[in-house]
Parts: structure tokens; sequence; C-alpha cells
């Protein structure tokens, strides 16, 4: 359900600004984004595991304040962000 340390390293290379960069809003809403993605395999599985379900709830909704955030401070990140996630179709 949780991402390996290779595979967190690699979307923060992605999605960074820069060399240091771990914390923009671009790579955690990547991060979020895969943890997501995690969360909704389990639950193919594991129907009636309304704990976790908990968590992914509290995930989208951390995910959807920095995308809203991310939207009005910086558009054009926001959409390069949106197309490269493939997220609002």
């Amino acid at each position: 359900m949780s991402i390996n340390k290779e595979k967190k390293t690699e979307i923060i290379s992605n999605f960074s600004r820069g060399d240091t960069d771990t914390g923009s809003p671009e790579v955690q809403v990547a991060i979020l984004t895969e943890r997501i993605s995690n969360l909704t395999g389990h639950f193919q599985t594991h129907k009636k595991d309304n704990h976790s379900r908990t968590g992914l709830m509290r995930l989208i909704n951390q995910r959807k304040t920095l995308l809203a955030y991310l939207k009005k401070t910086n558009t054009a990140s926001y959409e390069a962000l949106i197309d490269k996630l493939g997220l609002r179709k």
C-alpha cells in the first residue's frame, strides 16, 4: 500500500523543480497520486477494509487541497501536472 524508496525517488526526480526539491506541490501531488492508485488497487481485493478507506479519503482531500493551491498560484504548472499525471479527464 505504501511506495518503496526507489519508486519515490523516481517520482521526485520526475516532478521536482530542481535537484534538491522534494517538497514542492508538484512533487507532493505526484506522490499522493501514486499512493492513491496503490490503495485503489488494494480495495479490489479487500472490499471491507474501511479503515484504509478512511485513509484514502484523507489522501484524496489532501491532494485536492494541494491542486487548488497550485491552480491559484501557478496555473501553467497546474495544467502541466494534470496532463502529466492524467488527472481530470
